[in-house]
């Protein structure tokens, strides 16, 4: 199935006076939730929808909790979790501190599965 995308006029943000292009954006399908994906899994398993459910939410409990214990969640074929960070720069190592980072984020890398997926993916413009 190819996924549909639109157009969109954006300007220079660094260049008011450069002329605008377009760009090609994905449409979104809509949205899968947690409870959608329960009952997928649950169909196309021996497991019931409680139980998948209850994985699941376990899963996004362990997550945060590991991510903010510093280690890299791996996910297998889907991908990692890790956190990441921006910081103010010093002149010396020495006056380096937590008080350089001003930013925390998560940062999310694409595992093989996910890869292959937006690998394989076709699309089309939306009318």
């Amino acid at each position: 199935m190819a996924i549909k995308f639109n157009v969109q006029e954006i300007g220079n943000p660094q260049d008011a006076a450069a002329p605008k292009k377009f760009y090609a954006r994905p449409v979104s399908s809509g949205e899968i939730t947690l409870e959608d994906l329960a009952s997928d899994i649950s169909h196309a398993s021996s497991i019931n929808e409680a139980d998948v459910m209850a994985v699941l939410y376990s899963l996004v409990r362990e997550i945060p909790r590991n991510i903010s214990q510093g280690y890299i969640v791996r996910l297998g074929g889907l991908g990692s979790f890790r956190l990441g960070t921006g910081s103010m720069g010093s002149d010396t190592a020495e006056e380096v501190t937590a008080a350089n980072i001003h930013r925390k984020r998560v940062l999310f890398q694409n595992g093989t599965r996910i890869k292959k997926a937006i690998t394989d993916l076709t699309f089309r413009k939306s009318e």
